[in-house]
């Protein structure tokens, strides 16, 4: 897989169960952890991440059967599992971290991964900043809802359906258009046989159960939470997001206009406002 002069390094590679998971770490300072979600990678941190670096020590990764990490016929890539992939990442992190905890800025699938990695593997956060989060039923595209009906079709289709279904599939996510260098960030994993494989298998995958067993115990989260939400969101309403706001309590909730579901590109300035704020002020 080509890399980009602007992609964020990726130089570490943690076992995680004999899988491979790419992870990188940049800057100094109290630890802050990037959790990307679903069809992306943790490049779509790339432009906010080196600004976080400039005060924090900021650790980033690729899911499980994303971006750079191991791609595995038969592989379980699911919300059961990214948890785990999480919880154990921050332990390997923290020996370096002298006691502190991490903040955690996470979005879409990796929302429900942190949440989870929280409620169910008992892993501490000093605060929790969640971009358009999959978190409350019900989720889940038409698009995602048919793919997971016929994966072995989609996975069989040639690379040209593929990529065209895959363009317009990304696009969708974002509120403006997303010029053709911005979307090969994001495409550029899905290519290739194993890619495209890897692709419609995350996608079956996917499964309500794994928010619903968590949904009920929001409240017990400790740590301050702040919610992001693109106004312009075609993937999940913004409605989802004060239904989640109310669901935790003492939640900021904030409506971000002129953004979509990939807020990271249509409105980069409202996570980095949001998070130097939010950060700032957890305790």
């Amino acid at each position: 897989m080509s890399e980009s002069k602007s992609d964020l390094p990726l130089d570490h590679v943690f076992d995680f169960e004999g899988q491979a998971v790419r992870y990188g770490v940049i800057g100094e300072g109290r630890p802050l952890v990037l959790v990307h979600g679903t069809p992306f990678s943790s490049q779509v941190w790339r432009r906010i991440a080196p600004i976080a670096a400039r005060s924090r020590r900021v650790h980033y990764f690729d899911l499980l059967g994303y971006g750079a990490s191991d791609m595995r016929e038969g592989q379980d890539v699911s919300l059961g599992v990214q948890n785990r992939v999480l919880a154990a990442l921050l332990e390997h992190w923290s020996a370096g971290w002298n006691g502190a905890l991490p903040d955690v800025l996470a979005h879409d699938f990796g929302g429900a991964t942190s949440l989870r990695a929280a409620l169910l593997d008992g892993r501490a956060y000093r605060s929790l900043m969640l971009v358009d989060p999959v978190a409350v039923a019900p989720w889940g595209s038409p698009f995602v809802r048919h793919v997971r009906l016929h994966q072995a079709a989609f996975a069989g289709v040639p690379p040209y359906m593929h990529q065209a279904m895959l363009d317009a599939y990304l696009q969708g996510a974002a509120y403006r258009k997303l010029p053709e260098e911005t979307l090969r960030v994001y495409t550029r994993p899905w290519t290739g046989d194993a890619g495209q494989a890897a692709f419609y298998r995350q996608i079956a995958q996917m499964d309500q159960h794994y928010t619903d067993e968590v949904q009920s115990r929001y409240g017990e989260l400790q740590c301050p939470v702040s919610i992001l939400w693109g106004e312009e969101d075609e993937w999940i309403p913004v409605a989802r997001g004060a239904e989640l706001a109310s669901l935790i309590p003492g939640a900021r909730f904030t409506r971000v206009p002129g953004s979509g579901h990939l807020m990271q590109e249509d409105a980069p300035e409202a996570i980095v406002g949001e998070w130097l704020t939010f950060a700032l002020e957890a305790r």
